[in-house]
């Protein structure tokens, strides 16, 4: 049986989820203020106005799960990092339970699900033979490398944005997914379709994030409109202060989730790409197990059913992206 550990690992916090703010719901994000976990009063909350939101499918999910590949033995013992795994008969899992679209605990079964708790039920089930036998440590932002460094954590999932600094105390597999900006208006005004119509706007972004400069290139004669936070900036767009928001493209579809037939996207995702890996302990032989597995469910189409699952059918978004190239 999985098992869902009540630590939450360091002192800061944010309001993390998908939604509702965030990659505030979204998870761990790269975007400035996204870019964290939430407090137990943040989960609660978050649990709660769960009910408002596009419920996750639980039987498909639950069957896509149910129905991974496992391991041989041959596979496992050419890894020494999946072998202490499987000896250990649990895979320990750095994540979170609040985020919206990519790991959310479910209160009246005690099920986590989502696109990142999908990857790591299958890699558990792919290792062990059954998708439960994880313990998942909730991290913050400041903790998701000493999990790992102090062997407290064999893999963290936590939308967790590959960069060069953090590649010197801890290993990536993957990525597994990427993420941009996108424009945000709601869902019956049809003057914004795209960055173009940007120009002549208010245009909100969120302080502190990379949204004003994103804006200010793409949009030059935007006026840009900064805001605290995702609520405040979504706050101005209800109200009709501003005409778009522009904030990563994970918080926007957290946020339709939540409020469904609100809002909707507009245009094409854009500006720099952000990619989510696969914490791993440093220069351990476990990235290139996980690399393999993360490249057979790419091809057999688990990964695109995931996404579906998780992402695509609660948002509307009926193109499933492309995986990022593993590795690069």
């Amino acid at each position: 049986m999985s098992k869902l550990s009540n630590l939450t690992l360091g002192r800061r916090q944010f309001v993390a989820g998908a939604g509702l703010g965030i990659l505030a719901a979204c998870g761990l994000a790269a975007c400035g203020s996204t870019d964290a976990a939430p407090s137990s009063d943040a989960a609660t909350t978050a649990a709660a106005t769960e009910d408002n939101s596009v419920k996750i499918d639980a039987s498909a999910y639950d069957a896509l799960i149910a129905a991974g590949a496992t391991a041989d033995d041959a596979t496992i013992a050419a890894s020494s990092w999946a072998k202490k795994v499987k000896d250990a008969g649990t895979l320990r899992v750095g994540g979170t339970r609040t985020s919206t679209l990519f790991s959310l605990l479910n209160e009246q079964d005690n099920k986590v699900r989502g696109f990142d708790a999908g990857l790591y039920q299958l890699l558990t089930r792919y290792i062990l033979g059954d998708e439960s036998k994880f313990d998942l440590q909730q991290v913050t932002s400041d903790t998701r490398e000493s999990v790992l460094q102090n062997d407290q954590a064999d893999v963290v999932f936590a939308t967790y944005s590959i960069t060069d600094k953090r590649k010197k105390v801890i290993s990536f597999a993957g990525p597994y997914y990427t993420s941009q900006q996108q424009v945000l208006v709601k869902a019956d005004n049809t003057d914004v379709n795209s960055t173009d119509d940007l120009n002549g706007k208010n245009v909100a972004a969120q302080s502190g994030s990379t949204g004003p400069q994103i804006v200010a290139d793409v949009a030059p004669q935007a006026t840009v409109q900064e805001f605290s936070t995702d609520e405040e900036a979504r706050a101005a767009l209800d109200q009709g202060r501003v005409d778009a928001y522009v904030i990563d493209v994970n918080l926007q579809l957290g946020s339709m989730v939540k409020n469904p037939g609100k809002y909707r996207l507009a245009g094409d995702p854009f500006g720099p790409k952000d990619e989510y890996g696969i914490g791993l302990p440093l220069d351990s032989d476990g990235v290139a197990f996980v690399n393999a597995w993360l490249k057979s469910i790419e091809d057999d189409g688990t990964w695109a059913k995931l996404w579906k699952i998780a992402i695509g059918d609660r948002t509307g978004v009926e193109n499933v992206p492309e995986p990022p190239a593993i590795g690069a």
